[in-house]
């Protein structure tokens, strides 16, 4: 979609197509719709990005619970966006050893224990070894590490979900 066009998206078209940018947030996609125009996917990312950087912690935190364990109970009832499935397939982390997989679970399961919010990493630019070794890593981190680190991983993932749904031409597709 050109950025034009996205420009042109009443509320409610702006919410349907970009309202999974952030994970079960429509509320992001809510909050940037009035900074409209846009000028390209990236300026709409840095008002997504602002809109999360200026919410309490709590507020951080809420975004980061609405995310799925990654290869979890949701994956594995097939009942992931179809964003997630994708990005999950695409790391390998649906395609688990069975000791593969009781390890993530264990480590998923002490990671909420320990912060209160599933672990988000940006899956389509790990492979399931550096999830796991992620994983392992930041279970030693603090809260507040954590929710920073978190919430960098969800601008990632949110960054590359725009790619796909804005025209990009001329756009570094990094962050």
């Amino acid at each position: 979609m050109q950025v034009s066009k996205v420009n042109a998206l009443d509320y409610e078209e702006f919410i349907e197509v970009f309202g999974n940018v952030i994970e079960h947030c429509p509320l992001c996609a809510a909050a940037v719709w009035k900074h409209r125009p846009f000028s390209d996917v990236r300026h709409l990312h840095e008002e997504i990005c602002r809109f999360i950087d200026d919410l309490p912690v709590a507020g951080r935190e809420g975004i980061l619970r609405c995310h799925p364990d990654l290869a979890g109970r949701l994956a594995r009832a097939g009942q992931l966006t179809k964003e997630s499935k994708r990005e999950q397939e695409a790391a390998g982390v649906t395609s688990l050893t069975p000791e593969e997989s009781q390890r993530l679970d264990s480590m998923n399961h002490s990671y909420r224990e320990k912060f209160g919010f599933p672990f988000v990493i940006c899956a389509r630019r790990n492979k399931k070894e550096a999830i796991l070794e992620g994983l392992r890593t930041r279970l030693n981190n603090s809260l507040e590490a954590e929710v920073e680190k978190g919430i960098m991983e969800v601008k990632n993932i949110c960054y590359l979900r725009l790619l796909d749904l804005v025209d990009h031409e001329g756009v570094e597709s990094r962050l």
